[in-house]
């Protein structure tokens, strides 16, 4: 329910937190502009709004993201990390009921294992499926079968999905999670070995629920992935 809560405006990022809309990622602190963030480690306490910031060295931040002087030091800290990859007075900023994705419509990433193992085979190397940020990842089935579950409602554990767009991959995948190192190249590997640069599918939710490992995904109509 927290994913893509915060985001870190840029300075000249036209985001009205009072008047929230969609914008395109370039205009947030993001692993597509800025890979040295793959470097943090963050925690949010959602019961006390309370969310530390862990550097790869130096101590912590630990700040209170509900109030106006926990928000601007989150917003100095980032600031400073990014250094000259910041533009401006970025804000530290969120809108209740708004989401930072990657698209318009509110979703949920899923990924298929298979569809990654096969471009790890083709590519010739091991993907850390982390670089891909999904919000789920479905073990079993075949390579790409996600993609037939476009406009297709899905139940995974107590919740109800319909799968509405393909997810085309950015250079953010490049990165490497571990060393912020842009080791790897997805978007081209893909495009190479299987005409296209996507992996995973968006999902939007109709009817939410918990989710468990080791839940079954299957579409409404019968069984597919799990």
């Amino acid at each position: 329910p927290h994913d893509r809560r915060f985001a870190l405006a840029q300075g000249d990022a036209p985001f009205d937190p009072a008047a929230p809309t969609w914008l395109q990622k370039r205009h947030f602190g993001c692993l597509m502009v800025n890979a040295r963030l793959a470097l943090l480690h963050s925690a949010f306490d959602s019961r006390t709004g309370q969310l530390s910031i862990r550097p790869p060295d130096g101590p912590p931040l630990v700040a209170d993201t509900r109030t106006e002087q926990g928000r601007a030091l989150v917003a100095a800290y980032l600031t400073e990390f990014l250094g000259e990859e910041a533009r401006g007075t970025p804000r530290f900023v969120e809108a209740p009921g708004h989401n930072f994705t990657d698209v318009a419509k509110k979703c949920v990433s899923i990924i298929g294992l298979s569809s990654l193992h096969a471009l790890e085979r083709a590519a010739g190397t091991w993907l850390d499926p982390l670089r891909f940020r999904a919000n789920i990842y479905v073990s079993g089935g075949t390579p790409w079968a996600e993609f037939d579950l476009l406009g297709k409602e899905i139940l995974l554990g107590g919740a109800r999905l319909r799968v509405f767009k393909r997810i085309s991959r950015c250079p953010a995948t490049e990165v490497n999670p571990e060393t912020a190192e842009r080791d790897a190249e997805p978007p081209k590997w893909l495009r190479r070995h299987f005409g296209h640069v996507d992996l995973g599918v968006y999902a939007e939710v109709l009817e939410g629920g918990r989710l468990a490992v080791g839940d079954a995904l299957e579409p409404a109509d019968g069984d597919l992935l799990h």
